[in-house]
């Protein structure tokens, strides 16, 4: 059984949740221990631990996910209803493609069961065992990674946390529709791959950008499946990496904000957070982060996929060449626009698609300018 490669919850842990007040985290949760496994049927929120570490260039041997249990569960929930499980960790496999079966496997059922994962991880290319996860469900795969590189690698290298992008790409079957980076830095990235992300007609917002104003990246996370945040995006003075300093990155109150983005999302359905350097001081901000990205799950309100337009006031925009539709919801005042389908005969949209997006590209397009997302995804379903 696929769950067979979780180990339970460490007894420090444990011991550390006996002394919380019943008004804590720790204590509301159900845990995966020795003697019992969470019923997975009350479940809507799972954590997972994957201590695997060997895809990275700054390995760090026997991942210890304990001071990342006891931030979190020290911490005090929000007028939280959803019930919440730690199904324990993910041991290191005989090779690393072991582990990265162990997590596919594991994720794969969570998402059948309707369970959101949260993997807090070792190193980044486990976002590869993520996004396999998918691969049975047959659904293309929408992924944002937050982070200040795109981690694109050579066609035969080996997989790793600063390649894993390039295996996503080529490896079949392919079911990513659309990749989006939020927070690159350019000093870390050769043109060539910036004129490969425009070539693919995906996304990519620098960090400068996304910092000045952050609700630019919202509706970005709203049509996202797989979310990845990389620990090195975030600044070393709020993050408490000094292994691996980073002089600039997001700060605590950003990346906790892109965590509550990625959680109101009512598409993602599972989010990793890696590249953990196994410090107590770096498992602060761990912890805020997961607890931002609950607090943004709770506040879903299952609109477009899951919904139906009749909620929706609908706007049409003529320009020279093009009748964009856009959508807005009379619940929440967010937007969408359609992307119409063109049949081909190759198409990975089958049907007329609602792109989320902001009021300022609706805004655009009544100045008679395209929106680039809606540009890009059009293309994507042309090709």
């Amino acid at each position: 059984m696929e769950f067979d490669f979780l180990k339970p919850i460490a007894n420090e842990v444990l011991v550390y949740l006996d002394g919380l007040t019943s008004q804590q985290l720790g204590s509301k949760i159900v845990l995966h221990t020795a003697e019992q496994f969470p019923d997975l049927n009350k479940i809507k929120i799972a954590i997972i631990g994957v201590l695997e570490n060997r895809g990275s260039n700054n390995a760090i041997s026997n991942s210890d996910l304990t001071p990342v249990r006891k931030e979190l569960y020290g911490l005090f929930p929000g007028n939280w209803n959803a019930s919440i499980a730690d199904l324990g960790d993910i041991l290191p496999g005989n090779s690393i493609e072991d582990t990265y079966f162990a997590l596919k496997k594991v994720v794969a059922s969570l998402i059948k069961k309707k369970i959101t994962p949260i993997v807090i991880g070792g190193s980044q290319d486990l976002t590869y065992a993520l996004y396999r996860g998918y691969d049975d469900l047959e659904q293309m795969v929408n992924l944002v990674s937050v982070d200040s590189k795109f981690d694109f690698g050579k066609e035969n290298e080996d997989v790793s946390a600063s390649s894993y992008l390039t295996k996503i790409i080529i490896d079949e079957p392919n079911n990513l529709f659309n990749y989006c980076n939020i927070g690159y830095q350019t000093y870390f990235n050769s043109q060539e791959e910036i004129d490969l992300i425009e070539k693919l007609f995906f996304d990519a917002y620098r960090l400068g950008e996304v910092s000045n104003n952050l609700s630019i990246s919202e509706p970005v996370f709203r049509d996202a499946d797989v979310v990845s945040i990389d620990l090195h995006s975030i600044k070393s003075a709020d993050s408490g990496n000094f292994i691996s300093f980073q002089p600039n990155g997001f700060n605590g109150k950003e990346i906790c904000t892109l965590a509550r983005y990625a959680g109101i999302s009512d598409k993602v359905s599972s989010f990793g957070i890696f590249n953990h350097n196994n410090s107590a001081q770096e498992s602060v901000i761990i912890a805020q982060i997961i607890w931002y990205f609950i607090e943004g799950f709770h506040y879903r309100s299952n609109e477009y996929p899951f919904g139906s337009k009749e909620n929706y006031i609908k706007y049409n925009v003529p320009l020279e060449e093009e009748e964009l539709v856009f959508y807005k919801s009379d619940k929440t005042d967010r937007w969408w626009i359609e992307i119409p389908f063109i049949s081909n005969g190759s198409n990975k949209l089958k049907r007329n698609t609602l792109l989320p997006c902001s009021y300022d590209e609706y805004l655009l397009a009544c100045n008679q300018e395209l929106p680039e997302r809606w540009w890009k995804a059009q293309r994507k379903n042309i090709v």
